[in-house]
């Protein structure tokens, strides 16, 4: 196999996990493609796709803010022109773990805010639960749809020395990201349109169509069209940019706290022709500023009487309220 300089003057750091690289630095089976792929590329063509897949983020808005004294910069998303590789088998084993733990913490949540048997059978200590910020006692009781707490999660893994996948944490409220993996994977096609067909990469397209059909299943209403909303804070909000990419690949409404309304504990959107009833908010506002007549008064955000619609179960809301409870780090 013939490598390009580049590659000839890598050194695998010792005692570090190297996707690319095993052991005598011998490169992994399912990186031969990639490397005899990019080693066709001299190192000024590398550094052109590059330039390239930065201007593409910038242009296309692939942004998110960090905000630093006050000020708001945007930023692009880390981007590696290198594809990081997880094999089949790999990926069959976090699934299935990933499965089994969303499992847990599903059932955890059910419990601490109902029976709460993990409690009473001492299992965890009652101070750690009602000490924790994020567990809303306005959830205690409260029939959530199907049973179902967490219904987006976000993962993050870390790999071991030995290459052995852990669980960082676990981030089951208002977990954002995913439309940054699904951008990357468009640029990475058209950096190397020919290198994933190849490699027989999983597709990633089908995400926004999965998440739809499931907002979809939590309707209290068994009509025929239920209405879906995506809540934003708004546009100065760091994941803005996959707020409304969100939005659009799923063809529903992105709203504003201000754009919706509670009548007779019933969510409505305002519209041009009237209020039209709501059947499930994918918020992306945080439990605080939800709603103002239970939380943070001074919310903006929001929507003053969703939480007494939301108890009364005339509408679902994606994440579940009071998850934190569940990823907190105590």
């Amino acid at each position: 196999m013939q490598e390009s300089a580049y590659f000839d003057k890598y050194n695998p750091i010792n005692g570090v996990w190297d996707e690319m690289y095993g052991e005598n630095s011998t490169v992994r089976e399912h990186y031969r493609k990639v490397i005899e792929y990019i080693s066709r590329e001299s190192a000024d063509d590398l550094n052109k796709k590059e330039d390239l897949a930065k201007r593409l983020f910038m242009s296309q808005g692939i942004t998110f803010t960090v905000y630093n004294s006050g000020e708001g910069i945007e930023k692009i998303f880390p981007f590696d022109i290198i594809p990081r590789i997880i094999t089949a088998n790999e990926w069959a084993f976090v699934e299935k773990g990933i499965k089994q733990r969303l499992t847990a913490l599903n059932l955890f949540l059910k419990d601490v805010y109902s029976n709460q048997f993990i409690i009473k059978d001492g299992l965890i200590p009652i101070d750690i639960i009602y000490s924790c910020p994020h567990f809303l006692r306005e959830m205690y009781n409260l029939q959530v749809p199907h049973d179902i707490y967490v219904h987006i999660s976000g993962i993050d893994l870390i790999r071991d020395f030995d290459g052995t996948f852990y669980v960082l944490e676990d981030n089951l409220r208002t977990p954002s990201g995913v439309s940054y993996m699904l951008e990357n994977r468009e640029i990475t096609k058209r950096l190397f349109p020919d290198l994933l067909p190849q490699c027989g990469v999983r597709s990633v397209t089908e995400y926004p169509t999965i998440l739809y059909k499931n907002l979809l299943a939590l309707s209290p209403r068994q009509i025929h069209n239920p209405v879906i909303v995506l809540l934003s804070p708004g546009i100065y909000n760091s994941a803005y940019f996959e707020h409304t990419t969100l939005a659009r690949l799923m063809g529903v409404e992105l709203v504003e706290g201000r754009d919706l309304v509670v009548k007779n504990h019933k969510v409505y959107m305002k519209t041009t022709i009237g209020l039209q009833q709501v059947d499930v908010i994918y918020r992306r506002v945080d439990d605080d500023y939800l709603d103002p007549l239970v939380f943070n008064p001074s919310s903006m955000l929001g929507v003053a009487g969703i939480m007494g619609a939301y108890r009364k179960g005339n509408v679902a809301i994606v994440n579940a309220i009071g998850n934190g409870v569940a990823d907190d780090k105590a």
